[in-house]
Parts: structure tokens; C-alpha cells; sequence
């Protein structure tokens, strides 16, 4: 039990270590990542008023319906593309990108490529 109470202490600390310089203002809000083993989370934060502007995970409807599966490198590629279809939709086209904690590696990164690709700036 302290181990994983150890894991997840680190965890926390790396998130804060990455939200105290990582802002969401309403002229570029803050796209953050939240991974599960078996989900992607992402949200696009305008944290000026707290409040969420668009959000997309490996749950829905549409994005679920093309994946076999939701916790790997292919569901984290259709979560960050259907992110930035929803933010440019809404007229969002610079974000902060906020890792939440986790390496910028695998899933992360790909769901990252995927938004960059589809037309977020970050």
C-alpha cells in the first residue's frame, strides 16, 4: 500500500510541477491529458473562468466506434484528432499543452502529433 501511495504522490507532484507553468488563458487555453489503462481524457481548459471549452476521450460515441480498443498509441491518435476537429469548431487554434503528469512518450505523444496534425498549434 505505501508503494502505490508513493507512485501516485510523485504523480501528483509532476502535475503540479507542469501546471504551475502551464496557464490556460482564453486566448490559448490548456489541453490536457488525462490516460487510464484503458482510456484517453482530454479536455481544452480555459482556466480563467475554470471552465471546460471542449473535451474529447476515447469513450465516445464516434471515436469509439473506430478502435478495438481504447488505451493504446491508435485510440490516443483518434482522441487528438477528434480534439482538435472540436476545438477548431469552436474557433480554438493555439493551446498549452498540459501532460499531466505523464512522459511526453507513447501515447502522449501520439495523441500530441495527432492534434498537431489535424490543425491545433501548441
Amino acid at each position: 500500500m505505501n508503494h502505490e501511495k508513493a507512485i501516485l504522490r510523485q504523480r501528483e507532484r509532476r502535475q503540479f510541477r507542469v501546471r504551475k507553468r502551464v496557464r490556460g488563458i482564453p486566448t490559448r487555453p490548456r489541453l490536457t491529458v488525462f490516460r487510464s489503462h484503458k482510456h484517453m481524457y482530454v479536455q481544452v481548459i480555459d482556466d480563467s473562468v475554470g471552465r471546460t471549452l471542449v473535451a474529447a476521450s476515447s469513450t465516445d460515441k464516434e471515436v469509439l466506434g473506430q478502435l478495438r480498443y481504447g488505451g493504446n498509441k491508435a485510440a490516443a491518435q483518434a482522441v487528438g484528432k477528434a480534439i482538435a476537429e472540436r476545438a477548431l469548431a469552436a474557433g480554438i487554434k493555439q493551446v498549452a499543452f498540459d501532460r499531466g503528469g505523464c512522459q511526453y512518450h507513447g501515447r502522449v505523444a501520439a495523441l500530441a502529433d495527432a492534434a498537431r496534425e489535424a490543425g491545433l498549434s501548441f
